[in-house]
């Protein structure tokens, strides 16, 4: 435990959800309040977001639905007199109210102990000058940019590195602020607005068409390190990672990549000194194995939230319990109770978040996308394989989408253009680019996505053509009954061929579609049909696989079955 005794915590919670801030604060929230009320601490919450369901009865002990700034937290700590403060599960609203309450002295002021990473920890990672000078301490590569104050400097500084240059807004939430630049009236439209959400904004040399990785590190208090999980953008730099598809764990990283960027993480948590979770964001040159780091989030993030889920290791449960003074070797692995939580997790399978964005809802809204966020929400889908786990979270975005192939047709003006410059409806532009003839290799110039990423894509479509080559089954069903029909369908080529589309993530309806039966009933009949004819010729997972996942996870007997249905 801590050094002193504690007995009643503040934490900031993110304030009211907003574009560029989804509901992960909320999850890494509830979780830090579940490990307090665990260890029979008295949780005082200030959220003001009632729709969250860590200000729900019972989560907090004390809630406060009030705005989270220095003011209102000032008095509500003069009020409540708490032992400790948590800053670092609110998003970036909470770490700049916390800097805030610091740099002012009233933690001081009141006695009140930051737990997890210190202060200035979190100020050696939001400052940009200083985050670059700690981290040319440990000779670790950054990107090469100039802290600004003034528009004046911002000129001087994009000259000196030169165009292209990315402005990025300091203390900022979401990327707010932040975009491209390629020529001096880009730039100085950009500054104007970058300087109205922060005083400090940086100018960094563009790496457009980097890979961008991501590395969630936990340490604590005894300088014990473990990495519970990394990212991949499917998107290269240049896009932010709340408007990209990304992947766990990476697909696209060698064995020495993987190890050489989990290495520096943990060299550089433990150099800046950062107690609980925290998030390294990597740009690496995809024909090499030079990189940089872009930041380093001292706080849980939209992609702790993520890994979290993803690994099932609670990330914040357990930085919580660092923060007030466990050791990683104390604390037991929350899902099978026996084992400890100073473990790396190792996948089997393969997870895809898939961002939501609402912009049909706004007039005269850019659909463009870059480096400040627009999403309002994301999807997680999980599957053995990329194309399944991919397919089976563009079904669930709101999109009215089936999976990768087999949609409704979208309409695309140029198609080179919409490759080049990407939309909220990029991945569905280059499923499109791919039915029309375009090459791989064609589509990794015009959107620098990796190649091995289109490769993936180009199977999905690939065995969507061979399903169509199977449409005349569609005239049988409407004539021959069901005995007749099964002779045809028993064929070998079509029974592998309907197993592979169900392991690399069809649905029924998109098989039905593919083999013409919508033309013939509606689309609900479509894919009961489709299942029916699976169920007949035995495409269905095993007995075998269900029982030995089923064995291995007792806990989650019931859920394994039902999903394999």
């Amino acid at each position: 435990m801590a050094d002193r005794e504690i007995k009643k915590v503040l934490l900031l919670g993110s304030g009211a959800l907003k574009i560029g801030q989804a509901g992960e604060f909320d999850y890494s929230g509830a979780q830090a309040l579940k490990a307090l009320k665990e260890e029979g601490i008295h949780s005082v919450l200030i959220n003001p977001n009632i729709a969250t369901v860590q200000t729900s009865k019972d989560v907090a002990d004390t809630v406060y639905f009030q705005p989270v700034t220095p003011e209102f937290v000032e008095r509500i700590i003069e009020k409540e007199r708490p032992d400790g403060i948590l800053l670092s599960f609110g998003g970036q609203t909470a770490l700049n109210c916390g800097v805030e309450l610091y740099e002012k002295g009233v933690l001081e002021k009141y006695g009140v102990e930051v737990l997890g990473t210190p202060v200035q920890a979190i100020i050696d990672t939001e400052d940009r000058d200083l985050f670059v000078k700690r981290l040319d301490e440990i000779g670790v590569k950054t990107i090469k940019s100039e802290a600004c104050s003034t528009v004046e400097e911002v000129q001087k500084a994009a000259h000196e590195l030169g165009f292209p240059v990315i402005l990025r807004a300091a203390y900022a939430l979401g990327g707010l602020g932040s975009g491209f630049c390629d020529n001096d009236e880009e730039l100085l439209a950009q500054a104007e607005e970058a300087f109205s959400f922060s005083p400090q904004v940086l100018v960094e040399k563009s790496l457009k068409g980097w890979k961008e990785i991501e590395y969630e590190v936990v340490r604590d208090r005894f300088d014990n390190c473990i990495t519970v999980c990394n990212m991949e953008n499917f998107d290269p730099l240049g896009i932010h990672t709340g408007e990209s598809i990304v992947v766990a764990p990476s697909q696209t990283l060698t064995n020495a990549e993987y190890h050489k960027l989990r290495a520096l993480a943990i060299k550089i948590i433990r150099h800046i000194g950062i107690v609980g979770e925290c998030n390294v964001q990597y740009a690496l040159d995809p024909n090499s194995e030079d990189y940089r780091v872009i930041e380093v989030n001292a706080r849980l993030s939209r992609s702790s939230a993520l890994a979290s889920k993803a690994t099932g290791y609670p990330l914040a449960f357990v930085a919580a319990k660092l923060g007030l003074g466990y050791g990683l070797f104390d604390l037991k692995n929350s899902v099978t109770k026996t084992t400890s939580a100073f473990f790396e997790p190792a996948l089997d399978y393969v997870v895809v978040k898939i961002p939501r964005w609402d912009l049909t809802k706004f007039h005269g809204v850019k659909r463009q996308l870059g480096s400040s966020m627009k999403s309002v929400g994301e999807v997680m889908a999980i599957g053995r394989t990329f194309e399944e786990a991919l397919q089976k979270g563009l079904r669930m975005i709101g999109q009215g989408m089936h999976g990768f192939v087999e949609n409704h047709e979208i309409k695309i003006a140029d198609m080179t253009t919409s490759l080049h410059e990407p939309t909220d409806m990029r991945i569905f532009v280059v499923s499109k680019a791919l039915k029309v003839g375009y090459t791989v290799e064609q589509i990794h110039q015009l959107t620098m996505i990796d190649r091995w990423f289109l490769e993936k894509l180009r199977h999905i479509v690939d065995i969507d053509h061979r399903l169509k080559e199977f449409a005349q089954f569609s005239e049988m069903a409407a004539f021959m009954d069901n005995t007749e029909l099964m002779e045809y369908l028993e064929a070998p080529e079509f029974v592998e061929l309907l197993r592979e589309a169900k392991i690399y993530g069809f649905s029924d309806f998109q098989i039905g579609r593919a083999l013409g039966l919508e033309s013939q009933m509606n689309m609900e009949k479509a894919g009961l049909t489709i299942r029916e004819w699976r169920k007949e010729l035995g495409v269905v997972p095993t007995v075998n696989q269900i029982d030995t996942l089923a064995a291995e996870y007792p806990a989650q007997t019931n859920y394994l079955y039902l999903s394999y249905l």
